[in-house]
């Protein structure tokens, strides 16, 4: 199995074979705990307009979105996993647009499988990859907008890769780095009306969910749905 850890959109464009598209603050930790409270489906776009002109055709879709971080204007939800921890999505389909991991996910069009990648469900990627055993596993850091590399997506992707050749791996310590480093945003007063500092906690509430969030085609459309892994 070759493990190829790549950086950012240019990376999703140049990803191969099973690919890990990892968004760990927020979007693929959130898109976990919206599953988990019932969500259906989460059909991820890359714009803001794509995801508007969904709600058109979809009517009872919910928004869920970001730029900047913040909650997009008109959209029933921002990227917090807090916000919607503890409420009830069942049977509900999620429009998802957010700066960084959707667009990983819509760039990622040379991958022959795209799974979604986050700490609170690291243990169950690991697992669906030893079951497949790809010649080549992509992962795909997608950082700051996509622009800028992130700790926290390079961590994820360190872990996934020591996991699956049997090495050491200490989350621990990344955690702690986490809490001073790219993470300390989570964590500062001035952003908790967006990104509550509980986020930083539910993020990396590590192997949390048994599932894997893998891309698919329904009706024509990309969407994010659960597999159960064992």
């Amino acid at each position: 199995m070759q493990i190829d850890i790549l950086q950012l959109t240019e990376g999703a464009k140049r990803a191969k074979g099973t690919t890990v598209v990892i968004d760990v603050f927020r979007a693929f930790s959130t898109a976990c705990y919206l599953m988990a409270a019932g969500a259906s489906r989460i059909i991820p776009v890359e714009h803001v307009e794509e995801a508007l002109d969904l709600k058109e055709l979809i009517p009872d879709a919910l928004l869920l979105g970001e730029r900047n971080e913040k909650k997009v204007e008109g959209f029933d939800f921002g990227n917090s996993p807090t916000h919607i921890e503890a409420l009830d999505f069942r049977d509900k389909t999620i429009v998802m647009t957010t700066s960084s991991g959707t667009k990983g996910l819509m760039n990622a069009t040379g991958a022959d499988e795209i799974l979604s990648g986050s700490f609170v469900n690291a243990g169950a990627i690991v697992r669906y990859l030893r079951s497949k055993n790809p010649s080549t596993v992509s992962l795909v850091c997608m950082g700051y907008e996509g622009k800028w590399p992130t700790q926290e997506d390079t961590f994820l992707a360190e872990y996934i890769r020591d996991k699956l050749l049997d090495q050491a791996t200490d989350f621990d310590r990344m955690k702690k780095i986490l809490r001073k480093g790219d993470g300390a945003r989570l964590l500062d007063p001035n952003n908790h009306t967006w990104s509550p500092a509980s986020d930083f906690d539910l993020c990396l509430d590590l192997d949390r969910f048994d599932f894997v969030l893998k891309l698919t085609e329904e009706l024509g459309r990309k969407v994010l749905k659960v597999t159960k892994v064992n």
